[in-house]
C-alpha cells in the first residue's frame, strides 16, 4: 500500500480540525481553497474512509478523522522535536536565526544586529517585529527578545534588565498644562489589546475614564501622540526618553515596570550560530541597561 499520509497532509487535517472549516484551514496554511478540497479528497479516496462530516455550519471530524487528527498531532509534534534535536548538532557559526521582538525594540535592537553583522558575516537574522508571542516550541522563530514579568515556562531565559515604564508628555503639553497630580492630566490610554501591560492596568486604575482623550493599540502611536500634544502617555523609558520632544511628568512608576528576557528553546542552546546570537545580543544589550532601566532621562523641563 502506498504512503497514506505525508507531513502536508497531517498538517491539512489537524488545520480543519482546528479552524472548523476549509476555508479557515486553508487560510492558515497559506494555500487556496481548492487546492485543499483537492487534498483532502485525495486523502480520503486512499483511505477510502471521509475523515469529515461536511455541514454548512462547518467541518466535523468523523470516527476516521478524530483517530487521524490524534495520530497526526502526535507525529507533527515528534517531526518538530527530531528537527529541534537535529539542529542542536550544527556547530557552524553560519546560516539563518530567526528573532523575534516587539516593535518598540527595533530601535535599540538595529544597531546591535549592525554590530553582528560586522562580526559575524555568516549568520543571517530574519527579524519578525510582532506584539504577539511567537511560540519557539514550534519553531516559528529561534530566539525571542521580550518584555515579561517572568520567562515563559518551558524555555531558556536570560533576565537583562529591569523595564522601567514613566508617564511622558510633550514639552509644550507641561508648559501650558502646569504641574498638577498625575489624574487631572489628560490620558491617552490603552486599547483592549493592550490590557495585558502593567502600565495599562495602572491607568485603568488610577486615571478617571473621562480623563483619557485617546486610546491605542500601540506604544509607538502613543508616543508619536504624546509628542504631539494631546495628553500624557505611559511608555518605556528605552522608548521615550530618546525621543526629543518628549518629557517625563514623574520619574518612572515601580508598579509598571518588567523585565527584558532574551529567550531561546533550551534544546537550541548548543546550535553555534545561536548561542552566537544569543550572548552577542545579551553583551550589547546589558550596555545598553541604563537606557532600558530609565537611569539615561533628560530634565523634566526643556
Amino acid at each position: 500500500m502506498p504512503d497514506v499520509f505525508s507531513a502536508d497532509d497531517l498538517r491539512l487535517v489537524r488545520a480543519i480540525s482546528t479552524a472548523g472549516t476549509l476555508t479557515g484551514a486553508a487560510r492558515a496554511l497559506k494555500v487556496d481553497h481548492s487546492t485543499a478540497f483537492r487534498r483532502l479528497c485525495a486523502i480520503e479516496a486512499r483511505l477510502d474512509a471521509k475523515l469529515f462530516e461536511r455541514a454548512r455550519q462547518g467541518y466535523t471530524p468523523t470516527q476516521a478523522g478524530e483517530m487521524a487528527i490524534a495520530a497526526g498531532t502526535r507525529i507533527l509534534a515528534e517531526l518538530v522535536d527530531l528537527e529541534r534535536r537535529l539542529a542542536g548538532e550544527d556547530l557552524r557559526p553560519s546560516g539563518i536565526v530567526r528573532l523575534t521582538t516587539t516593535d518598540t525594540l527595533i530601535d535599540v535592537i538595529a544597531p546591535v544586529l549592525a554590530a553582528l553583522r560586522t562580526e559575524h558575516p555568516g549568520i543571517i537574522v530574519e527579524l519578525i517585529a510582532a506584539n504577539t508571542f511567537f511560540t519557539l516550541t514550534r519553531r516559528e522563530a529561534d530566539i525571542a527578545l521580550r518584555p515579561a514579568i517572568a520567562a515563559p515556562e518551558g524555555l531558556a531565559g536570560r533576565r537583562l534588565a529591569t523595564v522601567s515604564t514613566a508617564p511622558y508628555a510633550s514639552a509644550a503639553y507641561l508648559a501650558r498644562c502646569g504641574k498638577k497630580p498625575l489624574r487631572d492630566y489628560d490620558w491617552l490610554g490603552f486599547e483592549d489589546s493592550l490590557g495585558h501591560l502593567r502600565s495599562a492596568r495602572w491607568v485603568s486604575a488610577n486615571v478617571p475614564d473621562e480623563r483619557i482623550v485617546l486610546r491605542a493599540n500601540s506604544l509607538l502611536a502613543l508616543r508619536s501622540a504624546a509628542a504631539a500634544g494631546l495628553g500624557v502617555a505611559a511608555l518605556p523609558c528605552y522608548l521615550a526618553d530618546p525621543a526629543a520632544e518628549l518629557r517625563r511628568v514623574t520619574t518612572p512608576l515601580p508598579d509598571m515596570e518588567g523585565s527584558l528576557w532574551l529567550l531561546t528553546h533550551p534544546d537550541l542552546r548548543k546550535v553555534a550560530r545561536i548561542r552566537t546570537v544569543l550572548d552577542f545580543m545579551a553583551d550589547a544589550l546589558l550596555r545598553q541597561r541604563g537606557l532600558i532601566e530609565g537611569k539615561r532621562s533628560r530634565p523634566r523641563r526643556g
